[in-house]
């Protein structure tokens, strides 16, 4: 069964709901959907990255700035590294989806496993952006927004689990290597870093207006910061007149899946 892997974290319960329900409501065959919870994967003992003590406090939900002990380089979320255990975690065979939480899909999923999933194609598929941060000096709960090459081509990846190149990947180098090296595949060949079309990695503020997204990220804050939402929080303003077509289209899923209370519930 093809599977995707949504990166967890606490403080975006509400857009990890929205991006679910969206894949059932779109997957035209039954997809397996499972959470990265960064507390599920310590006491497995796959994951043991941990931020430095003077960033957060262990226990406590993250906060802004965290600062990973490894590399001393800040991190956003609590997904930022468990996003690289998936090929593990699906066993290091078959195909898999890892995404952000920040997204919805607008098509089917399965039609991308059912065109890049091939056995002898490449070890991973992702858009490969050519994105900065947008100009943009903070981001979602006032997170620094860093710029590294290859920004936001780990944020949405199909796996080739079983590729032979992935044997050069092991948990340890997960839990050790500097996020620049994993963010930027580099236990890769680059012949083995795939492009997927813009569709399917959309980014708010960024993306080429005319596409038809088949998923939209938002990768700017999201409408569930926005005022709109009625969560308490009036972080976050679409950049485009596209942008803002795409957060009503988010806003109309969540209040249509009772995950954000009704205009009348917030008055």
């Amino acid at each position: 069964m093809d599977t995707i892997y949504i990166g967890y974290d606490p403080r975006e319960h509400v857009a990890v709901r929205v991006l679910m329900e969206s894949i059932e409501r779109h997957a035209s065959r039954p997809i397996n959907v499972v959470t990265l919870n960064v507390m599920g994967l310590r006491r497995s003992g796959l994951y043991r990255r941990t931020p430095h003590v003077d960033s957060t406090c262990w226990g406590n939900p993250p906060s802004k700035d965290m600062v990973d002990a490894f590399d001393g380089r800040p991190f956003s979320t609590d997904f930022s590294f468990t996003r690289f255990l998936v090929p593990f975690l699906n066993q290091l065979e078959g195909f898999a989806v890892f995404m952000d939480c920040d997204m919805y899909f607008r098509k089917d999923p399965c039609l991308l496993f059912d065109e890049f999933a091939k056995q002898d194609g490449p070890a991973i598929h992702c858009v490969q952006h050519q994105y900065d941060g947008g100009g943009q000096e903070r981001k979602m709960y006032g997170c620094l927004q860093t710029s590294y090459s290859r920004k936001n081509w780990s944020s949405f990846v199909l796996y080739n689990c079983g590729h032979p190149a992935h044997h050069m990947l092991t948990v340890d180098d997960v839990n050790t290597k500097p996020g620049r090296w994993l963010h930027n595949f580099q236990w890769l060949p680059d012949d083995e870093i795939g492009a997927l079309p813009d569709q399917w990695n959309w980014l708010d503020g960024h993306s080429d207006e005319s596409t038809d997204p088949a998923n939209v990220h938002f990768t700017t804050g999201g409408p569930w910061f926005g005022e709109e939402a009625g969560l308490g929080y009036d972080t976050w303003k679409p950049k485009r007149e596209i942008d803002a077509r795409y957060s009503q289209e988010w806003l109309e899923l969540a209040r249509e899946f009772a995950v954000l209370p009704t205009p009348a519930e917030t008055q």
